[in-house]
């Protein structure tokens, strides 16, 4: 990991001061090692990325697949897909034998696309005026609608030198995260299971996101930024219909940052993107943005963020809060990506205490955005 290059992120703006910032194996498994299964080729490569995703034992997985039998050809370029996606070598060594055990069946013919869902139309202009007013307010208040309060940070930090999103770990650091009147302060208090005191969250090294929750977001919602939005389309995420607008920011009135240690030099990039926000609430429950008008001299060329919310509750109530943020960033071929999941929401105070056991990670499923399906007509009430 010599080349985990060393990067900051955050917001800075002449306006405000700088803002820095499938399958569970089990002992069960052997019981029932006897077993031969039957599966296709289909149903194995979701199998194994399914595996990959959840981190599973590599040893384990692959006496599952060594009790596969096939009904179709598993192709080598899916065996070598896998590999490349993570897949462990004593995995991929049974997926190989898999292959060649095949080799004389014939290829399962390609499965018909699904039909797309039925379209919604998007609402009218003076509609889409109205829901984006209501979500800019909503936006604008939301600093204030939060309670001071405590959480864990949990940041598995990867990289890929081939630039080809082969992600290795390179660590995990876990951080107290207390918000009080308004600012953050972190405290790391874990690097890869091991509790550590003195370590300065700016100085972990690596590439690093910091600042209050609302740094970037607010930027997108205030009115000297002047972002520019237009409808994009309906979404379903975590279960509820969301409006999705596009919007851009440019690189003359962005405060978006980015510092490179390796040469000692800060820049400021534009950036476009998606807000994703609840139809029922008009609450911002995710934005995600690539960065625009980085210099070609600049070591870094590429920055993308994305970051979840989801209804937390503290105390007895509900507060819309940060679930998982997912920053990614490339040098040359050489990539970074920062996965920082949010667990353990309370009130701040006195009573609470640091937690030194590493909370699971947040599932990719959660994530997925899905198409938004029409609403169903309520039925009938009955005559009485």
């Amino acid at each position: 990991m010599s080349r985990f290059t060393s990067l900051i992120f955050g917001i800075c703006s002449n306006r405000r001061a700088v803002i820095a910032w499938c399958l569970v194996f089990t002992t069960a498994a052997a019981v029932y090692a006897q077993f031969t299964y039957t599966m296709t080729a289909d149903q194995v490569v979701a199998f194994i990325r399914s595996s990959i995703q959840l981190r599973h034992d590599d040893s384990k997985v692959a006496q599952y697949v060594k009790r596969i039998k096939l009904t179709d050809k598993l192709e080598d370029r899916r065996v070598e897909e896998l590999e490349g996606m993570g897949a462990g070598p004593k995995t991929v060594e049974a997926l190989r034998k898999l292959a060649e055990a095949s080799a004389n069946l014939a290829v399962a013919p390609p499965r018909a696309p699904a039909p797309p869902p039925p379209s919604i139309p998007p609402p009218d202009p003076a509609e889409r005026q109205r829901i984006l007013h209501e979500i800019i307010e909503r936006a604008r208040a939301y600093s204030k609608t939060l309670p001071d309060y405590m959480c864990v940070q949990v940041t598995r930090r990867h990289y890929d030198p081939t630039g080809t999103e082969n992600w290795r770990l390179a660590d995990t650091v876990q951080e107290q995260v207390s918000y009080v009147n308004g600012k953050e302060d972190y405290k790391v208090t874990m690097i890869n299971s091991t509790p550590v005191t003195n370590v300065e969250h700016m100085k972990l090294g690596g590439s690093t996101l910091s600042g209050d929750f609302g740094s970037i977001f607010s930027e997108i919602f205030d009115p000297d930024t002047a972002a520019e939005f237009q409808w994009d389309h309906w979404a379903t995420l975590r279960g509820k219909r969301m409006y999705v607008f596009a919007f851009h920011v440019p690189k003359s009135r962005s405060g978006f940052t980015i510092y490179a240690q390796s040469v000692g030099q800060t820049i400021v990039a534009g950036y476009r993107g998606l807000i994703y926000a609840d139809r029922d609430t008009y609450a911002v429950m995710r934005y995600k943005f690539e960065c625009e008008d980085i210099p070609a001299t600049f070591p870094i060329h590429r920055v993308e963020l994305d970051v979840n919310y989801d209804n937390v509750d503290i105390g007895g109530h509900t507060y819309v809060l940060p679930l998982r943020t997912d920053l990614k960033s490339s040098e040359s071929r050489y990539m970074t990506w920062n996965e920082a999941s949010f667990h353990l929401y309370r009130k701040f105070g006195t009573e609470t205490t640091i937690t030194f056991d590493t909370p699971d990670p947040v599932p990719d499923e959660k994530l997925q955005e899905e198409p938004a399906k029409p609403d169903q007509p309520k039925p009938a009430k009955k005559q009485q």
